[in-house]
């Protein structure tokens, strides 16, 4: 009988012990930058990719509707690239729908709110009149910036070269 108390108890010391370790080992976790930082990185991933395919995407068979795509232009953006396309005169004509397909932040910093991410993008382009897209696959560089609410968007958007286009153009 004794030996079954001494034994209990012994169990009950080392379940307690195991609770408290991992008990400890969450709040450690929870607490943790780097669990903080990858959530800050997954969240300008997921913004900067619904930006580059907002912005690789305009439905331009009517007026009305290259206004509205201009309009979701700028509510992805940010600075001055913004402001570039707040410029940009509405006109019918080819439709393009951009699909990110892969894509990487390939640079963060928190405390400053920047951000770079590369991504690829299919673009189905279907000319005014028809109705059969052709497919072409580009590959961007995005500068996001978190904004005043949290979100991230595209301050710059810039096409990234495939190798060896700059050799075939210098004639090597």
């Amino acid at each position: 009988m004794r030996r079954a108390r001494v034994l209990t108890g012994a169990a009950l010391v080392l379940a307690l012990g195991f609770c408290g370790t991992g008990a400890w080992t969450y709040a450690q976790a929870r607490g943790d930058d780097s669990l903080a930082y990858g959530r800050a990185r997954d969240r300008a991933l997921a913004d900067g990719r619904a930006a580059i395919a907002v912005l690789t995407t305009l439905d331009a068979s009517s007026r009305q509707h290259a206004q509205a795509g201009i309009r979701s232009w700028s509510a992805a953006s940010t600075g001055p690239l913004r402001d570039e396309l707040a410029r940009t005169e509405p006109r019918t004509g080819a439709s393009a729908r951009g699909t990110v397909t892969e894509a990487a932040v390939t640079a963060l910093d928190t405390r400053s709110g920047t951000a770079k991410l590369i991504a690829t993008v299919r673009v189905d382009v279907t000319p005014a009149g028809t109705k059969t897209p052709t497919t072409d696959r580009k590959r961007l560089e995005a500068v996001l910036e978190r904004t005043g609410d949290g979100r991230w968007k595209v301050r710059a958007l810039d096409a990234v070269p495939l190798a060896g286009t700059a050799q075939e153009d210098d004639g090597r």
